[in-house]
């Protein structure tokens, strides 16, 4: 019996990944969700971070900056307005992306919440290896 279930990632802009998955793990704001096939129903929220999603013996990682998840009879939609493949994250990008969070994250005019995310922002960049 096959152990997969389908996933969905969107952006407003494509189909970012539309494939089967025997696991993904998720940045969510109560921490590091793994989902596997019949997990328990759930709706939640994205912080930044990376999605990770495993099949079989391909694993491909992609960073998000936000988005809301849905998991329900093993159909998984993840909806974020800006999703990267890793591969695709060149330095430069990166750069930029620290760039203006640091500069957003210097402000005084920021509520907690954006300081919260901003911050989680800037570590997961900076996790990706040079």
């Amino acid at each position: 019996m096959s152990e997969k279930f389908n996933l969905e990632i969107i952006s407003p802009n494509e189909i970012v990944l539309k494939s089967e998955a025997e696991e993904v793990i998720i940045p969510a704001f109560e921490g590091q969700m793994t989902i596997l096939k019949d997990h328990i129903a759930l709706i939640t929220y994205l912080r930044p971070g990376y999605i990770k999603v495993s099949n079989s013996n391909k694993k491909e990682v992609f960073f998000v900056e936000e988005g809301t998840v849905e998991f329900s009879k093993n159909n998984l939609l993840i909806l974020s307005s800006n999703v990267i493949n890793v591969k695709d994250l060149t330095g430069t990008i990166k750069e930029n992306i620290i760039k203006d969070s640091t500069a957003k994250l210097s402000s005084n005019e920021i509520s907690d919440k954006e300081r919260y995310i901003l911050s989680y922002k800037i570590e997961s960049l900076k996790e990706i290896a040079q």
